[in-house]
């Protein structure tokens, strides 16, 4: 029997119950946790004595998940016994699964945020080791200026810094408590109000899920970052760049074909993040006609949510080992950073400081270049290519900032 059976004559049919059903069990700590703090509120308004509070402690500390209810909620509240008939006094399953899932975002938030960290790590110790390898920068995906490798690594560690603080942005967000907003307005008990920040509209609070999708939205921005990072990588291990070979644990071979290793790993990342940007899309449809307060359309903001997580979790963990674990083919990337056509523009800015106007020292180079003279020792003298200056501060500020 449901916990609102009183209401409706009768029971409902199963494909009315098992279309309604929700699947949260991930949500069960969490909603222990703020089940425990709402004990804790009737308590100190004499709704509990100290033994139904210290039992209701006792049992969600230890509570695991079994199938057969409809939800998390109605587990819980079965599984406190006689307690659990008194345990929902001046709350609503709407403040109490607003309250579970804030519980949750904030965990979720501040584990991307570690594995984030971790991955940066990975790159800045591998930017340092390559800090002076040469590398061809691209625009357009074709060679432009010389760069390094580390200095390459280091634009992906500013975009994890990017993240990082969009993901502690959501965790801020996430964390004011619902509770005491009951379904909608509240309730007529003199509870004591929840320690730490608690939200001002007792409406807004069990209607608000902005904190659901700003993790969401950190999540995509974050998959568009690593899909970035996947792409290169796939082009770095291809035959026709050849800049570096996949380590064999982080690669996947072909049933048919003996000789191939597959980046699969930056493949699936890079396919990921079509997902992460639908499941953003997806909650923002969800609510962006709701009228207040709660709504049965806000069960749908879980899945997504649950989904993000674990793809998170799995994407930063595969790539710290395959980023780890990718061999640079140098003598490839000295040669590709040979080509005299990427010291173009330092040969203009030679003649700059030569007290050549920029535009003519332009002209002067693209002719060369369309004539096929640039480069030739005998008419061009040698330009040096010494890539982006300043890598050994910017090491230094990467490592001051991910507490490397």
């Amino acid at each position: 029997m449901t916990l609102w059976a009183g209401r409706v004559a009768g029971t409902v049919a199963p494909e009315v119950a098992d279309f309604l059903a929700a699947d949260d069990a991930e949500l069960l700590p969490y909603d222990c946790e703020a089940t425990a703090l709402h004990a804790w509120r009737l308590h100190g308004a004499g709704l509990l004595d100290d033994d139904e509070l210290a039992e209701a402690e006792r049992i969600l500390a230890g509570l695991e998940y079994s199938p057969g209810e409809e939800d998390v909620h109605t587990l819980i509240e079965r599984s406190l016994g006689d307690v659990g008939r008194k345990i929902q006094a001046g709350r609503s399953r709407n403040d109490q699964v607003a309250a579970a899932f804030r519980l949750y975002v904030v965990d979720a938030c501040e584990e991307v945020v570690e594995a984030v960290e971790a991955l940066a790590h990975v790159l800045i110790a591998r930017a340092e080791d390559e800090a002076r390898t040469p590398l061809p920068g691209y625009t357009h995906l074709q060679r432009a200026q010389p760069v390094t490798v580390g200095h390459h690594l280091l634009a992906w560690v500013e975009m994890l810094a990017r993240d990082r603080e969009r993901f502690r942005f959501a965790a801020e967000a996430a964390r004011p408590s619902p509770l005491g907003a009951a379904a909608l307005a509240g309730s007529s008990l003199d509870l004591p109000a929840p320690p730490g920040p608690t939200l001002r509209n007792s409406l807004d609070a069990v209607a608000d899920r902005d904190f659901a999708l700003d993790y969401l939205y950190a999540c995509a921005v974050l998959f568009g970052h690593l899909s970035r990072i996947g792409e290169e990588v796939t082009l770095w291990v291809s035959s026709e760049f050849g800049f570096a070979l996949l380590p064999e644990n982080a690669a996947t071979g072909s049933s048919l074909m003996p000789q191939k290793l597959n980046p699969d790993v930056a493949e699936l990342v890079r396919g990921k993040a079509g997902t992460a940007l639908g499941r953003l899309a997806g909650l923002l449809a969800v609510v962006k006609g709701l009228p207040l307060a709660y709504n049965r359309d806000l069960q749908e903001d879980k899945a997504p949510v649950f989904a993000a997580r674990r793809d998170t979790r799995g994407a930063l963990a595969a790539l710290r080992t395959l980023l780890g674990g990718l061999k640079l083919d140098r003598d490839r990337l000295a040669a590709a950073c040979a080509d005299p056509l990427l010291r173009a523009t330092d040969a203009a800015e030679a003649l700059v400081r030569a007290g050549v106007p920029f535009r003519d020292a332009h002209e002067q180079i693209a002719r060369k270049v369309r004539e096929g003279t640039f480069g030739d020792p005998e008419t061009e003298p040698p330009h040096p290519a010494p890539g982006p200056a300043g890598i050994g501060e910017a090491l230094a500020s990467a490592r001051t900032r991910f507490g490397v």
